[in-house]
């Protein structure tokens, strides 16, 4: 495993944090257009990783990136949420924690060459968040349909994941530190 060697799935990494500031000046005007950025940003957290374990090309320096990039996407998403009074601000901050957190965690123990890899429950959390994402952000702007409340549901469910799956990682941190 190579340190650093930009990839196909390190320049889709990297896409995704070029993505944030074009997802953030858009959304507002043109919720669709935002939603659609937003959405190829989060298509490529899930294409990055395929592809780097398909073409056995993981880096750390990936392995550190990754993760990173999908707080700065998450995180940017949930402030223009909460900033559109779509989202309270307590739901966004317990969210944000526990991302950091487990960042955190997982950085410690790559030091360490410990790998904590992602849970299926992270990763369902994680589907669960851009799915609510793109729901609050589009609320009726697509063809007059109420996504606002489908989006909260999602939300919700993925602030119950989120804390269940962190404590999860903690758990799993301590044990093989």
């Amino acid at each position: 495993m190579s340190t650093l060697k930009i990839n196909l799935p390190t320049i889709l990494t990297l896409s995704r944090i070029v993505l944030i500031p074009f997802f953030v000046f858009t959304v507002y005007l043109h919720p669709l257009l935002g939603a659609l950025i937003f959405g190829i940003a989060s298509l490529t957290d899930f294409l990055d990783g395929y592809l780097a374990r398909r073409s056995g090309d993981i880096t750390k320096f990936g392995i550190i990136l990754d993760p990173i990039a999908d707080k700065f996407l998450v995180v940017s998403a949930l402030i223009v949420l909460v900033d559109m009074g779509r989202l309270p601000a307590w739901i966004a901050i317990t969210v944000i924690v526990r991302e950091f957190l487990v960042t955190g965690l997982r950085a410690v123990a790559l030091s360490k060459d410990i790998v904590i890899a992602a849970e299926i429950g992270g990763k369902i959390k994680t589907t669960l968040q851009i799915t609510a994402v793109i729901c609050l952000i589009l609320k009726n702007s697509l063809f007059d349909i109420d996504l606002y409340d489908i989006g909260i549901v999602l939300i919700w469910a993925a602030l119950i994941l989120s804390i269940i799956s962190g404590v999860r990682y903690t758990v799993s941190f301590g044990r093989k530190i």
